[in-house]
């Protein structure tokens, strides 16, 4: 059953100077562990294992706020894809944000991972730094446990995620999106589905990454 909509993010919209979000982080995606998207002891990685990337992302929120909305124990999904050979590589995606959220929470939590407002998130999030095309924002039952090691993390019927384990790596291994300063683990997924018209795919064993994050405005 499709979930209804909310309509996408605009800065004008939610008129918000000051917030701060932070909490622990999991995605997973199509491509082998460890993903070429890595950097191992610094070293910048490649081109997508496939040359498409298809993956899900997800955002436990353990502290925050937006001004006087308070952000603290909701949670965000987003499911995405872009091919490399595509100028520019655009990302395509689906923002699913806390139905359990009000209006007002809800449509912060948009702004924010959309990267429609401005803040330290712009450098972590590729969807926000370059051309991309937002598909949808979408309310929906959002459910995470990101036990370090065994995670999972579902929106409604749309994002299914859940971790097999971790991965053995002797180098460290970071990611932009929680950031390359904060320390995190390569995992493999036990299963990556979504169902989400266009986005629609499915996979076992593929890569993931666990971590925790910050972001704040400017």
């Amino acid at each position: 059953m499709r979930e209804s909509r909310v309509r996408a993010p605009r800065s004008a919209r939610v008129l918000v100077v000051e917030w701060r979000v932070a909490g622990s982080y999991l995605e997973s995606c199509n491509c082998e562990a460890i993903c070429p998207c890595r950097r191992i002891d610094g070293v910048t990685g490649g081109r997508s294992t496939y040359g498409e990337c298809l993956g899900a992302l997800s955002w436990r929120v353990l502290d925050g706020h937006a001004e006087d909305v308070d952000l603290a124990g909701l949670g965000v999904v987003l499911a995405s894809r872009y091919h490399d050979d595509e100028a520019g590589s655009p990302w395509s995606f689906v923002l699913y944000v806390d139905e359990r959220g009000d209006e007002r929470q809800r449509e912060a939590l948009a702004s924010i991972f959309a990267g429609r407002l401005p803040g330290t998130q712009v450098e972590h999030f590729p969807w926000a730094w370059k051309a991309s095309h937002l598909l949808a924002v979408r309310p929906a039952r959002i459910e995470i446990d990101h036990t370090p090691g065994r995670g999972w993390f579902r929106a409604g019927g749309f994002v299914d995620v859940r971790v097999a384990r971790p991965v053995e790596s002797g180098g460290t291994v970071t990611c932009v999106i929680p950031g390359h300063e904060r320390t995190g683990r390569e995992i493999v997924a036990e299963s990556l589905r979504v169902s989400d018209e266009p986005l629609e795919f499915s996979f076992r064993g593929k890569c993931g990454y666990e971590s925790d994050f910050e972001y704040r405005s400017a």
